[in-house]
């Protein structure tokens, strides 16, 4: 739905608001006409339940007014004296009608001084666990969201199994696209496995200001903008269309930003011709293959003494090995492993073509490690629309500024001419920007060289604070990677843990609590 079909569904919500309720309004001592006035007639009907005025806010709040506005209409009901069970499910299950039956069919008096106290305990705790709910819902989505890491295409960075809180706010919040939803949870019902949204009415896209761009090399979090699967791993043949909100959450390293000129080479990553250079903390990862002098490598020194968590493989009748993923330190140890004779960081060659790689159009003969030059969009800035341009650009103008913003883009060919909705086209101006994002596991990660650009509308958040970092592999206490709780993710230098500094506030806090009853006893 556009900003116009919402004013208008708005504008047919303040009619029927009116009609089912301005006797009520009188019957409180109001004006009729205070129930047809919009936003004001709210804040009227917050002093007629006897609720605070900031509950008017709530209401405007996606996935929250979908907790607080049935809340409304059974304190309305209950203001004049409708407080039987019954009658609360009924006023839900009708979507608030019920109360036009109360308008026009009772007489039943205002209650001026009701009691606002649930009148048992089961009531009291429905009551907290509903503003509790409400409460963690605007957390989760306008303030700081948590997020586990899936899968190892930042290995070494970030870890499988990294708990970390994610900041809506660094980048701007992003309102929700998704009008009807689960609360704080993405697109699946835990447990149920069923469905957690619908997919229609959507809310125009809207972010709020945040306090910083994303620069070069920042990791980030984003919905991955080719989803279709049901849920995170689950790649079965059905077709899921996704609103952008909804799709899988991913978790990449913002190698390119708008209006650069990116390269690979040789599975480095060149920005407008120079090769980039990253973070302190960040370890990007190669595969190498290699011959041993008669014997297989331990799985478990590979482990222990190079980091090498997944990815190695061996035959013993050449003795030669293969391994996924490896840092450059790791490297220059393993290649002094008495038992290493050769070992060479596997590179796909230049002209090797890979016709899976983005853009698709098999025109190009790149691959994983030599790429490019891609211009990555700028909002605002024009490029020339040309058959051989046109596979950069189709995804970005059908779907990305087409279907996701209320467009019926179709970009065609008609012989050597491109053309756009049925018209020639010669030129495109972007109207958002985009990223292109890339894994440190350079030849095991998912990542914009297979999938392309990432809008700007599907950016969720910046990862700030690992709290808990659990390896499956190991047991004990050691699944516990204590020398990773409550580290920051972005700084220079090795991650300094948090923990000990917090367990010292709790302990001063709680003796200072006990001494205080102590003495006030």
């Amino acid at each position: 739905m556009t900003f116009t079909e919402w004013f208008i569904f708005f504008l047919v919500l303040q009619v029927v608001h009116f009609l089912g309720t301005w006797k009520l309004y009188v019957r409180a001592g109001r004006k009729a006409w205070e129930a047809a006035v919009p936003v004001y007639n709210a804040v009227v009907l917050m002093q007629i339940i006897n609720r605070p005025k900031w509950w008017v806010v709530l209401m405007f709040i996606p996935i929250v007014n979908l907790i607080i506005i049935p809340v409304i209409w059974v304190e309305t009901i209950r203001s004049f004296g409708h407080n039987k069970t019954w009658e609360t499910v009924l006023v839900i299950l009708t979507l608030g009608l019920y109360i036009y039956y109360i308008n026009y069919a009772t007489n039943d008096p205002y209650i001026v001084d009701r009691d606002l106290k649930p009148r048992s305990e089961a009531g009291e705790w429905i009551s907290s666990i509903l503003f509790a709910v409400i409460a963690a819902t605007i957390v989760h989505t306008y303030f700081m969201q948590p997020f586990t890491i899936p899968t190892s295409s930042l290995e070494k960075t970030l870890l499988v199994g990294d708990f970390l809180f994610v900041s809506k706010f660094h980048y701007g919040a992003r309102a929700p696209k998704t009008a009807v939803a689960f609360p704080m949870v993405h697109d699946t019902i835990p447990i149920l496995g069923i469905k957690s949204y619908l997919n229609k009415p959507q809310i125009p896209y809207f972010r709020f200001p945040g306090f910083e761009k994303i620069e070069r090399n920042d990791i980030v979090v984003f919905n991955w903008p080719v989803d279709t699967v049901k849920k995170f791993f689950d790649r079965s043949a059905e077709h899921y269309e996704k609103p952008v909100d909804k799709k899988s959450n991913y978790v990449k390293r913002a190698v390119g930003v708008p209006g650069d000129s990116l390269s690979v080479v040789d599975g480095y990553v060149y920005i407008n011709g120079k090769q980039t250079v990253l973070p302190d903390r960040a370890k990007p990862q190669f595969s190498y293959v290699g011959r041993t002098k008669g014997q297989p490598l331990n799985p478990q020194l590979l482990y222990k003494r190079y980091n090498v968590t997944d990815g190695y493989s061996y035959n013993p009748n050449t003795n030669v090995f293969y391994i996924q993923s490896l840092t450059d330190e790791s490297f220059e140890m393993l290649k002094n492993n008495p038992e290493v004779s050769t070992i060479t960081r596997y590179v796909d060659s230049v002209g090797v073509k890979n016709s899976s790689l983005f853009p698709n159009d098999g025109i190009r003969n790149w691959n994983n490690d030599n790429m490019g030059p891609i211009y990555i969009p700028e909002e605002g800035k024009t490029v020339k629309i040309t058959p051989e341009s046109m596979g950069f650009y189709k995804e970005i103008i059908e779907t990305y500024e087409g279907t996701e913003m209320g467009n019926n883009n179709k970009l065609t060919m008609n012989g050597t001419q491109v053309l756009l909705n049925g018209q020639p086209i010669e030129s495109y101006t972007f109207k958002q920007n985009y990223y292109w994002m890339m894994g440190d596991n350079r030849n095991n990660s998912e990542d914009s060289r297979a999938w392309g650009y990432v809008p700007e509308n599907h950016v969720v958040g910046k990862p700030v604070f690992i709290w808990l970092s659990w390896d499956s592999n190991a047991s004990g206490f050691d699944k516990i990677r204590w020398e990773r709780v409550f580290t920051t993710v972005k700084g220079d230098g090795e991650p300094t843990s948090f923990l000990p500094y917090l367990l010292l506030l709790l302990v001063i806090y709680f003796a200072w609590s006990f001494f205080k009853k102590r003495r006030d006893a």
